[in-house]
């Protein structure tokens, strides 16, 4: 459930300047963020990321990094079919399902795109498995363009400083993209991710060593 990450009821949009702030003093506590999958190419980001819903980085990495050794072209899951993807990516949650939209995904990138990953987010989202995420991740990642994806993790810190008061990931989306400096976007979109991840996390967000804690609207009894 999305929503239950908010945290306060009388939430207000941080202006633009508020939200300059707090994306540079994030840019000083997280050196280097950039994303934690481990990838050979573009289209084996596309598949990390898809791999990676409902899953940890952690775990995504630990299975591809025996695949991506051997397979890391969409011809060569074409080639080795739904059964065998399955029996690779099997630790990871939902396998079933994702090698379905692994090898369904391929075919379609062979056979519309030249085996090539498409840079446009209309074309992406239609994709066997990849969602608004997934989409933004890639064309972040792969394309350097300016797009935020919204997972838990942002969904949870934009609610919580108050960046957003969104309902749902697309329209945290469209608010973040509204409010934050244009030419801080790409990076932005990691360091709040990292930023969740590490420091403001579902339980027991490390409020007392948080650098944004002056500014955010989040207010929680500490021990």
């Amino acid at each position: 459930d999305w929503s239950s990450d908010v945290c306060s009821s009388d939430l207000m949009h941080l202006n633009k300047s508020k939200a300059s702030q707090l994306i540079k003093l994030l840019n000083i506590s997280i050196k280097n963020p950039k994303t934690s999958l481990k990838f050979k190419n573009k289209f084996t980001l596309l598949t990390s990321v898809m791999l990676s819903a409902q899953c940890t980085d952690v775990n995504v990495n630990k299975v591809t990094k025996n695949i991506y050794r051997n397979y890391y072209k969409p011809k060569h899951f074409v080639d080795l079919g739904i059964n065998k993807i399955k029996n690779l990516i099997k630790k990871i949650g939902l396998f079933n399902t994702k090698a379905k939209n692994l090898y369904y995904l391929s075919k379609i990138l062979i056979k519309k795109y030249n085996g090539k990953v498409p840079n446009k987010f209309e074309e992406l989202i239609l994709l066997p498995g990849v969602g608004r995420k997934t989409a933004n991740v890639v064309l972040n990642v792969a394309f350097n363009k300016p797009t935020i994806a919204v997972d838990t993790h942002v969904f949870r810190v934009s609610i919580r400083t108050g960046l957003s008061d969104g309902k749902n990931p697309e329209q945290v989306e469209n608010q973040l993209l509204g409010i934050l400096p244009k030419k801080n976007i790409k990076k932005a979109h990691h360091l709040i991710l990292l930023h969740g991840r590490y420091i403001c996390k579902a339980r027991n967000p490390l409020c007392k060593k948080c650098i944004i804690n002056k500014i955010c609207l989040y207010k929680r009894s500490e021990e």
